[in-house]
């Protein structure tokens, strides 16, 4: 097996990403509130700033700032992925290796974590965040996707509702 080496930098921020088992699924956004519900369990017993989030079909991408003195990231998904699977009808396929384990088949075991350097590659995380729906081909605009802290910084002023509206252009050759 391999040793996976984390960085574990208390009080950082972090830029993730997570996806179901089976991504033909669209089980994210079926069921968002459950996502969103136990995204909110989660962060009331174990606080974090979500900086950006958006959740597709079958995978999600967060920036999240940890608390000062607090690395426990790994903790914090784990209670994640507990809750939200605990809250679904068992109607997936699962591994004789994942029910010795007393897993479910909803989510991949792994997940990709980066520890965000500065503010530049802040910056560069958080627009792919919000792109994403864009790339992917759900939507042609950012500002379409429901499912997305983009949402968030154009209320801010941080974002206008057509950034990045131009992007499927570049994508598609239009």
């Amino acid at each position: 097996m391999s040793d996976y080496r984390r960085i574990w930098i208390p009080g950082g921020t972090y830029f993730f990403t997570l996806a179901i088992a089976d991504r033909t699924q669209a089980l994210l956004v079926e069921h968002i509130d459950t996502l969103r519900a136990a995204f909110a369990w989660t962060h009331r017993r174990h606080p974090f700033r979500t900086d950006a989030v958006v959740v597709l079909p079958d995978h999600l991408h967060a920036i999240w700032t940890l608390p000062e003195g607090d690395a426990e990231f790994a903790l914090r998904w784990k209670l994640i992925k507990e809750s939200f699977s605990r809250h679904l009808p068992r109607t997936e396929t699962c591994s004789p290796s994942r029910r010795r384990k007393g897993e479910r088949g909803i989510w991949q075991r792994r997940y990709w974590e980066h520890a965000i350097r500065d503010e530049r590659d802040l910056a560069a995380h958080v627009d792919y965040v919000h792109i994403n729906p864009v790339k992917h081909g759900h939507v042609r605009r950012a500002s379409d996707w429901p499912y997305s802290s983009f949402h968030r910084f154009a209320r801010e002023g941080k974002l206008t509702p057509d950034w990045a509206a131009d992007a499927n252009l570049v994508k598609t050759g239009e």
